[in-house]
């Protein structure tokens, strides 16, 4: 049997003391005292080097650490986490090795860092995969919506609108706006136009101001949109699933931003903190979707340039083409057929596509259907 608990100082002192006197054969004193030949010649050499102080228990700590973290590296550690304090340990890693970090200690071991240093983290192990879809390259989709509200202390709301680059996650848009107006979204859009170029095509919900009912299937946003020569799409209704990176991004916001005050003054200081934190997004937050690179390693500005002026609308020579009745309306083959109140006053060219059906363009995108009667 092992030493006693309790008197463990004590047996050890009465083994040594006999297998010094050397009366008892020296592996059948240790079977006596229930230990192994090698832990009774370590007792035996402690004994005789340092008297009864060589038998009390020894730290079993390693003199030497050499995987321990210096001060340094974990001090740098707690002072990312300070700065990101939505961030858990794999992202701090990744932006501990962007940093250019000399060694960088593995995320189990940041863990235990900010464990160590009362620093509240939720571990949460990795999301089950799952098939992504994404553009092939920048700017061929972004896809914008407003993030709902935020009562303000000092009166009004706040809506915060955020547009995405589908291929990058770079987000173009993040503004703190009074209302969701057409005017507002468009002078927001034009900032986004000016900076970063042209998408190829852009992505909405349902709501206002982009809509997509039968009666307002484009509004006079998609069709400014539209002659920019952007082709505007809507998620399907009550699938905000179609527009999952804008919806995986809120959630972000409202952790990361949003929810960490418990109440706001004003845009302007809404927008603030949505400025600073929009530089970390893109330029600093390791994405899991990206295999932890951050939106800015994978953005490109377009190539297609903000126009001084909008595009002339224009068809070819033949084509049948209408205005655009208050109402939304065009007349054709005797009845009035609805296009859409976006276009209100706008021309448009209507194709036949075989069968009695007809396709109506508003510059280079089909914006209604007409079928025979």
């Amino acid at each position: 049997m092992p030493w006693r608990e309790t008197t463990v100082e004590a047996e050890r002192r009465e083994f040594v003391i006999w297998a010094l006197r050397g009366e008892v054969p020296f592996r059948t004193l240790c079977r006596r005292f229930g230990v192994s030949a090698p832990t009774g010649r370590l007792w035996l050499a402690r004994y005789r080097q340092e008297g009864d102080a060589g038998l009390h228990d020894r730290s079993r700590r390693p003199l030497r650490q050499p995987a321990r973290l210096s001060d340094e590296v974990e001090h740098d550690v707690c002072a990312l986490a300070e700065r990101y304090p939505a961030w858990g340990a794999r992202k701090l890693r990744r932006r501990l090795a962007d940093r250019g970090a000399t060694w960088v200690p593995a995320a189990s071991t940041i863990q235990r860092v900010l464990e160590r240093n009362g620093i509240s983290r939720v571990r949460a192990g990795r999301a089950a995969a799952r098939q992504r879809f994404e553009m092939e390259v920048p700017n061929a989709l972004w896809q914008m919506d407003f993030k709902g509200y935020i009562p303000l202390s000092r009166g009004g709301q706040c809506h915060p609108l955020t547009a995405l680059d589908d291929h990058s996650r770079f987000n173009v848009i993040l503004a703190s706006c009074g209302n969701e107006r057409r005017e507002t979204v468009q002078e927001q859009l034009t900032r986004a136009f000016e900076r970063y170029g042209l998408p190829e095509r852009m992505l909405m919900d349902n709501g206002a101001p982009w809509g997509y009912t039968q009666a307002r299937q484009h509004t006079r946003l998609s069709a400014w949109l539209i002659r920019l020569d952007i082709v505007v799409g809507h998620g399907r209704p009550y699938h905000p699933q179609t527009q999952g990176k804008e919806e995986r991004f809120h959630r972000t916001l409202r952790l990361e931003v949003l929810d960490r005050r418990p109440q706001w003054r004003d845009l302007d200081e809404v927008q603030t903190a949505l400025d600073d934190w929009r530089q970390v997004y893109n330029f600093e937050r390791p994405h899991d979707a990206l295999d932890g690179a951050t939106p800015a390693t994978r953005y490109r500005p377009s190539v297609r340039p903000w126009p001084s002026q909008l595009p002339a609308v224009e068809y070819d020579a033949g084509e049948i083409v209408r205005t655009v009745g208050d109402h939304g309306e065009v007349s054709f083959h005797g009845r009035e057929e609805l296009v859409g109140r976006g276009f209100k006053g706008e021309r448009v060219a209507i194709r036949p596509s075989g069968d009695g059906v007809w396709e109506v363009y508003y510059c280079k995108q089909r914006v209604a259907r007409i079928e025979a009667g």
